[in-house]
């Protein structure tokens, strides 16, 4: 069930995007939060990038800074439209992450930030099976996403967060393997790398083959 706070953020994004700028802090900003996922990965022109439920763009705006030709997807109009204005130098349609519009093999990374959390289950499963078909042999999937952390400071913050921004799916991830849940699929996984106290985990996933690949 969803908290009045996380109503509201989907019908006035700035306050969501305020108070994640805020919690980005603790990793040393918003320009490295965003950029967490991509490290070691090599992004150029000739890249195709997929923002997977890329909501308005916030990381968007942080990928065509690469030159790479970058694809956002997200199941709502409402952020899309204000994606579009967000990032005019990017593509931006709308579907389903567990049902991709696109063709196999098309794309050197599939990028997802804090979306994971949002999904049950059989979600998540198949939406890492759509990023599998859709990325090149060599491409790597790069997510980041809550993790449980290690440190005890850290749990009053998050918990807080959770219980005014987010659901129950959120609390189920803090359990949840997703390395496993990778690798099970024919995934080569490189991770969790754990930020903030262990309350974010950073994976790159590979589709074995050759092409754009982590370092």
């Amino acid at each position: 069930m969803a908290t009045i706070l996380r109503s509201l953020s989907y019908r006035y994004p700035w306050l969501y995007d305020s108070i994640s700028r805020t919690a980005a802090l603790s990793v040393g900003g918003e320009w490295r939060f965003r950029h967490l996922a991509l490290q070691g990965l090599n992004l150029s022109a000739p890249s195709q990038i997929l923002d997977l439920c890329c909501g308005c763009g916030q990381t968007t705006r942080f990928l065509v800074a690469f030159g790479a030709q970058v694809t956002g997807l997200d199941a709502s109009p409402r952020s899309l439209t204000q994606a579009r204005k967000n990032v005019p130098q990017a593509t931006f349609i709308e579907g389903w992450a567990e049902d991709l519009p696109f063709a196999d093999h098309q794309f050197d990374v599939v990028h997802t930030s804090a979306a994971m959390h949002e999904m049950v289950g059989d979600q998540r499963r198949a939406i890492f099976q759509n990023a599998w078909r859709v990325l090149k042999p060599g491409g790597t999937l790069a997510l980041v996403d809550f993790h449980r952390p290690h440190n005890p400071l850290i749990w009053p913050g998050l918990a807080l967060f959770l219980w005014l921004f987010e659901t129950e799916t959120a609390w189920h991830l803090l359990g949840v393997d997703l390395v496993a849940e990778l690798e099970a699929i024919g995934f080569q996984v490189s991770g969790p790398r754990l930020h903030a106290g262990g309350s974010l985990q950073v994976i790159q996933a590979q589709r074995p083959g050759r092409g754009c690949t982590a370092g």
